[in-house]
């Protein structure tokens, strides 16, 4: 794939994301992908191997935060490797607000998504809205 398509691809992502459309993320994602998470036991956060595992992992983001957001995505492409940052705005069950940056490095293999790696800054909680 060229690199204006690979980056369509990334945008395409980030969109569905933000509409919470699993079915359009995991056709995005290689029959191989791994997604390494923000939080975790391991030093990449948490790891998640295969169609199954990671799609669940991408749906407990939104049962988790319904609201969760992904706002002004900035998307770049260089060989196969791809960088989405944004801005990362959600609810937390106790009505606090979260909103962090943060950035995905992403793998591309055969035109997918190989590797999500995942990173937010850990930033508190603001307090819930009035």
């Amino acid at each position: 794939m060229t690199q204006d398509q690979l980056l369509s691809t990334l945008e395409a992502f980030g969109e569905a994301w933000n509409r919470h459309d699993i079915d359009a993320l995991m056709s995005a994602m290689h029959a191989d992908c791994v997604f390494e998470g923000v939080a975790g036991p391991e030093v990449c956060g948490a790891r998640h191997e295969g169609p199954v595992a990671v799609r669940k992992a991408f749906e407990s983001a939104w049962q988790t935060i319904p609201d969760a957001a992904w706002r002004n995505a900035r998307c770049w492409v260089s060989g196969d490797r791809g960088v989405m940052e944004s801005t990362f705005t959600g609810t937390a069950a106790d009505g606090s607000r979260i909103e962090a940056n943060m950035v995905d490095l992403l793998i591309f293999k055969d035109g997918k998504i190989l590797l999500k790696n995942a990173f937010r800054k850990q930033r508190p909680n603001l307090p819930a809205q009035a």
